[in-house]
């Protein structure tokens, strides 16, 4: 029992993540797209393998961001110079994970003629456009306002 609470825990500090940072948001929209994406390309089981472990570097690397900056905000009850490092520290090891992950995708996804291939796909299925468009503004207000602040604004809409 003790096993599946742990997995319980583990996914609850997922969601507060999600909840409460908009970089993670930002990752998990990304990683999204890249995913959705990659259907396009020819891609081999180790091309996925590299842009698997990327995409859980960066989020992996923006938990423990968050952790960071939980600790230092929890610890220091005004500014001190110290906070502020271990904050930029962890921000950087952040970057340099999505830099890299950046690096791998151009790696892994230069290929023009799967570019072209995507255009042809959405020029022919102007309906997908047009699901692609819904998505991503979609993508947007969750990346922007989060769940927690789109279930806040429902909330007031159906107040009034």
């Amino acid at each position: 029992m003790r096993f599946f609470k742990s997995f319980k825990y583990a996914f609850r500090g997922i969601v507060y993540c999600i909840n409460n940072e908009r970089n993670m948001r930002i990752h998990t929209v990304a990683a999204l797209y890249v995913f959705v994406f990659s259907l396009f390309f020819e891609m081999s089981r180790t091309s996925y393998a590299a842009v698997f472990i990327v995409t859980a570097m960066v989020m992996t690397a923006e938990l423990f961001n968050t952790v960071a900056e939980e600790l230092c905000d929890m610890t220091a009850s005004s500014f001190h110079p110290v906070v502020r490092i271990i904050k930029d520290m962890a921000a950087g090891a952040v970057l340099i994970c999505a830099v890299f992950a950046a690096v791998v995708g151009v790696c892994v996804f230069w290929q023009p003629a799967s570019f072209v291939k995507i255009m042809r796909y959405f020029a022919s299925n102007p309906l997908m456009l047009l699901l692609l468009a819904a998505v991503t503004a979609v993508s947007i207000v969750y990346i922007v306002m989060g769940p927690i602040g789109f279930r806040d604004y429902i909330r007031k809409k159906r107040e009034k």
